[in-house]
């Protein structure tokens, strides 16, 4: 199960980390962009997600649970700074739905396709449960 867990946790971080591409490519980053999402919020996402593996990664190899606990721990703080990235992004866009001037630039995150959005969310609960079942020890 802590196999199946790394592998979908890499899943989810490849459709974060093609969101942030996304996002900092269309200048989210920068203060003068139109962004609904705080550069703190996005980063802060993106860094503890990558902690939070790279310790999962060390568990998978040393079957060193302690380690495990906190990895999957990391993913608290990082589901609430999701959770705060997705109600901005679903609020921006019903927001602008219809309603924006052609001449008014769309926020860089109004790229991110709705798919990997979903995908994305998905399999973050995947990973939580598949993590928790593993250091469980069930399957």
């Amino acid at each position: 199960m802590a196999i199946a867990s790394l592998i979908l946790w890499i899943l989810t971080a490849g459709g974060g980390a093609f969101m942030l591409a996304k996002w900092v490519s269309g200048g989210g980053h920068r203060g003068s962009t139109t962004s609904q999402l705080p550069p703190p919020v996005v980063f802060g996402h993106f860094v503890l997600a990558a902690v939070g593996l790279v310790l999962w990664i060390v568990y998978v190899v040393t079957d060193n649970h302690p380690v495990g606990w906190i990895g999957l721990a990391l993913l608290v703080p990082v589901a609430i700074l999701g959770f705060i990235m997705l109600a901005r992004w679903l609020a921006g866009r019903r927001e602008r739905t219809g309603t924006t001037p052609r001449s008014e630039a769309a926020p860089p995150e109004h790229s991110f396709p709705v798919p990997v959005v979903v995908a994305h969310g998905v399999l973050a609960v995947a990973t939580i449960v598949a993590a928790l079942l593993a250091l469980a020890e069930v399957g």
